[in-house]
């Protein structure tokens, strides 16, 4: 799941904080309602939540469910497409109405965007090639990792130390780099290397107690101070868990229910 690495978010608090000086404006829900459309903003890289296919669109988990509301709101959807460490500065500069792009919930981030949500629970993995003779997180000291920049897994990675970390965009270059060798483990959200795993790929998730971090739950983020926008677009997501759409969302993608 996506989250923001401590610097990363000190950079995006300051801009917070130029934005907030400001008077704040009406709820945003009226506008995006006149305009009738939701722009909604994720990275493209991250399958199956979000990625491009072979006809360039943007397809996945995380598409599919923006379409969902925006269809509950009465709105068309736009997506936008951004690299992730610079996802919430883009957010409170208004060139997006909303973030769905697998978001992790945090403290840090509440104290600069609000959250519809969750809509989807995760955990943190440590993943080896299939034929990788490393059985446990001690024997990859001073051995090579990759994580996603910006990522909550970059930061648990840092913070544990002991090993060489190296920054990717996000999961299909840190597959490539784990396949080829040039990494010799890689850090990531579970389920979307479990859904690549089904469908093929030679690797396989390190049976640890060691790695920290329990559930995690995404959220969708807008700017703060829209209660309208924010009722709206909850209301908007139980609709879709309750009537069977969400289901059928995740089984298409992920295979599962992962509420």
């Amino acid at each position: 799941m996506r989250t923001v690495f401590s610097g990363l978010l000190a950079a995006t608090m300051a801009v917070a904080a130029t934005f907030s000086a400001a008077p704040a404006s009406a709820d945003e829900l009226e506008d995006i309602k006149a305009a009738g459309e939701l722009r909604i903003a994720m990275t493209g890289q991250y399958p199956p939540f979000n990625f491009v296919n072979d006809k360039n669109e943007v397809v996945g988990f995380d598409p599919s469910i923006g379409q969902a509301l925006g269809e509950r709101l009465g709105v068309k959807v736009k997506i936008v497409t951004t690299a992730w460490d610079g996802i919430i500065a883009g957010l409170l500069a208004n060139k997006y109405d909303a973030v769905v792009g697998s978001m992790t919930i945090t403290p840090e981030r509440d104290k600069v965007i609000d959250f519809v949500g969750p809509y989807y629970r995760t955990g943190r993995a440590v993943f080896v090639k299939e034929d990788s003779p490393i059985k446990s997180l001690d024997e990859l000291t001073e051995k090579t990792v990759g994580v996603t920049l910006g990522e909550t897994h970059e930061k648990w990675a840092r913070e544990r130390g002991g090993w060489e970390i190296r920054t990717y965009k996000g999961l299909p270059e840190l597959l490539l780099e784990l396949n080829s060798g040039r990494v010799d483990a890689i850090i990531n959200d579970n389920i979307p290397v479990k859904v690549a795993i089904k469908s093929g790929e030679k690797i396989r998730q390190l049976e640890t107690t060691e790695i920290s971090g329990g559930e995690l739950f995404a959220g969708i983020a807008i700017r703060q101070n829209n209660p309208e926008l924010q009722a709206a677009m909850q209301k908007a997501l139980d609709d879709i868990m309750a009537d069977g759409t969400y289901e059928k969302i995740a089984m298409e993608w992920i295979g599962s229910d992962i509420r």
